[in-house]
Order: structure tokens, then C-alpha cells, then sequence
């Protein structure tokens, strides 16, 4: 069982930034892969960023460049820093974590406004 908090979210002017955290509750240095998916409203959830346990990286191809995925495992906490933030950027934020026997764990997310 692993149960993630996620922080960070908030109201953004665009072209600003927010940094995202994602808190476990146990150790995530065995946790095979770590990630950040998000949901506007009326849309399906989508991957944002992942990080392996080697510090891998994947990111949705409308990242481009703007956000990057970091962990660390003393903390037990993974980041999101979201640069350049675009109005479509507006969604919940969350964390999810997949352990070696393949069983997924949610957070219950963090909500990102990106409006001027």
C-alpha cells in the first residue's frame, strides 16, 4: 500500500510557473515507476511526466520542453516544475505510483488554473 499527497497546485497567470510535490508514505526508492498525470474537465486523464527508479524520464508530447519530473528518494517525494504555462495546462494534477508487481497507487490530486 502506498498513499500519495500531492501539493503545489494552484492559480497561475499564463506564462507562469508552479512546482507540483507528491509525498509518499513509504519509501520510494523500490517503487518502480513514478508519474504525473492530469484531467481537464469533460476530458480523459493523460501522462504528464514519468521518472523510472534509475531517474528515467518520459513526458506527454505537449510538454515540450516546459515541465520537468525530478524525485527524491530521501524525501520520498517526486516534483513537477511546470514552466510556461499555458491556459490548455489547466487540469488536476496527479500522482501515481507503480510498484514491481504491477499494482498502481493514486493520489487525489492537486488542481493547476492557469487564467489571467
Amino acid at each position: 500500500q502506498v498513499q500519495l499527497v500531492e501539493s503545489g497546485g494552484g492559480l497561475v497567470q499564463p506564462g507562469g510557473s508552479l512546482r507540483l510535490s507528491c509525498v509518499a508514505d513509504r519509501s520510494i526508492f523500490s517503487i518502480s515507476r513514478m508519474n504525473w498525470y492530469r484531467q481537464a474537465p469533460g476530458k480523459q486523464r493523460e501522462l504528464v511526466a514519468a521518472i523510472t527508479v534509475t531517474a528515467g524520464t518520459n513526458y506527454g508530447d505537449f510538454v515540450k520542453g516546459r515541465f520537468t519530473i525530478s524525485r527524491d528518494n530521501a524525501k520520498n517525494t517526486i516534483y513537477l516544475q511546470m514552466n510556461s504555462l499555458k491556459p490548455e495546462d489547466t487540469a488536476a494534477y496527479y500522482c501515481n505510483a507503480r510498484v514491481p508487481n504491477g499494482t498502481q497507487y493514486w493520489g487525489k490530486g492537486t488542481p493547476v488554473t492557469v487564467s489571467s
